[in-house]
């Protein structure tokens, strides 16, 4: 058996404003950042760098295209984290229109895929974050890119555990469904274990992600087989079409995925949007207009309506489901997106009733806490933009419970290991 982790050296990729790196340590002062990018190609502005920079200080901290920073400039570390852009296989966008890894994007991965390649000493873990879509995408193949991703990190030398997990199943203060990928080096205690072990149990309560939240099989054990060429997986991966093999819980080991479908099991304290709320004092600009209340209804309620394409002239019906509004407050929120602010009427905002019985949106702060960051972690940005930033943003909670059960895992004695080395 090794030594117990004493520090654990960090790169965070695609910062953003620090999730990962608020998770991170508040888990545990084992982790340090020893190097973090931020760069947003699509405009000129820098807003989450500059914040980044201002929580967490300007050294270590790069704002260039991740694409044009040479690894060698990247300095050795234990943890390698991010959470990659996503656009490309967002829920914000149909199957059919999901690009995938030949998305502009997507192709992100493969500067992840290039550090640990390139790396003489590659780091003991990868700890990514996507959108849940990805183990579907893309539409035609479902499941292929993500099959790409676990076969190049199989490559390396990492076995590869995943988990969808909403984070308003375990208390936390947001619906918000992620796929968590955790990969370990052959030479950690964690992977040995893993061997050691039989890959249910691991999947459901012995293992990292389990440890820290709880589920229950609903589906048996199936093995997918995912080839190690990566031009094979290509071209003829899922090539029959249907569902994507991969299930919400799995784990890669060499070419063989194990993969089942798993519930929530979680009895704790549930934090819901009331317990977020500021008390009071609110500013008069996040209250509804009187005049715009019949836009919000209308954007928010059922529709069975004929429309037409305005390009083509297309007459077609048009047809969606009303949502509650205002939003509860004795639940968790609904998913904070990327267009939360601004004044202008949409169907995806949050509308709340406060306790004077007006109607209002959610303040910067508020969405903050729904990601669990501390209150103005993003005052320099405009509100528009906080929002927008908290939209990209994950929920602190879930890293924070996934880290501390890194460190519970690998540093644990485990006298079947033991045994078997």
């Amino acid at each position: 058996m090794k030594d117990s982790l004493s520090h654990i050296k960090v790169v965070e990729l695609f910062a953003g404003v620090g999730g990962f790196r608020i998770g991170l340590q508040n888990a545990s002062e084992t982790y340090k950042v020893v190097w973090s990018n931020q760069f947003e190609p699509s405009t000129k502005s820098q807003i989450a760098s500059e914040i980044y920079e201002a929580r967490f200080g300007k050294e270590n901290h790069s704002n260039v295209d991740i694409g044009k920073v040479p690894t060698s400039e990247i300095p050795n570390h234990d943890m390698l984290v991010g959470g990659f852009p996503c656009q490309d296989y967002s829920v914000a966008r149909t199957l059919n229109q999901a690009a995938g890894l030949v998305g502009k994007k997507g192709v992100l991965w493969w500067e992840i895929e290039r550090i640990i390649r390139e790396k003489h000493n590659k780091p003991k873990f990868v700890f990514l974050e996507n959108v849940d879509r990805l183990i579907k995408s893309p539409a035609k193949q479902r499941g292929r890119d993500f099959a790409i991703m676990l076969s190049s990190l199989a490559s390396h030398g990492y076995i590869i555990e995943w988990r969808v997990i909403n984070a308003a199943d375990y208390g936390f203060p947001q619906r918000r469904r992620r796929v968590f990928i955790l990969a370990y080096k052959e030479n950690t205690n964690i992977a040995n274990k893993i061997h050691a072990s039989v890959q249910s149990d691991w999947l459901v309560k012995d293992g990292t992600i389990a440890k820290a939240f709880p589920v229950m099989p609903i589906k048996p054990l199936r093995e997918v087989y995912i080839s190690s060429n990566l031009e094979e997986l290509t071209e003829s991966f899922n090539i029959i079409g249907g569902d994507s093999p991969f299930e919400n819980t799995g784990i890669l080991i060499g070419n063989k995925a194990y993969t089942l479908k798993t519930s929530s099991r979680y009895n704790g304290r549930i934090t819901t949007l009331s317990d977020i709320l500021l008390d009071g004092n609110v500013p008069e600009k996040y209250y509804i207009n009187e005049q715009d209340l019949h836009i919000w209804k209308y954007l928010k309620g059922a529709k069975k309506e004929k429309r037409i394409n305005k390009a083509s002239g297309f007459e077609y019906n048009y047809a969606e489901g009303g949502m509650v509004f205002p939003d509860a407050l004795d639940k968790p929120s609904r998913t904070i997106i990327t267009g939360e602010g601004g004044s202008a009427p949409s169907r995806f905002k949050h509308i709340i009733e406060d306790k004077t019985g007006r109607l209002r949106r959610l303040t910067p702060i508020e969405l903050e806490r729904l990601n669990m960051f501390p209150d103005n972690h993003t005052a320099e940005a405009s509100d528009v933009r906080r929002a927008f930033l908290m939209g990209n943003a994950l929920v602190t909670g879930v890293i924070e419970k996934i880290a501390a059960s890194i460190l519970e895992v690998e540093n644990a004695k485990d006298r079947m290991v033991e045994n078997a080395i």
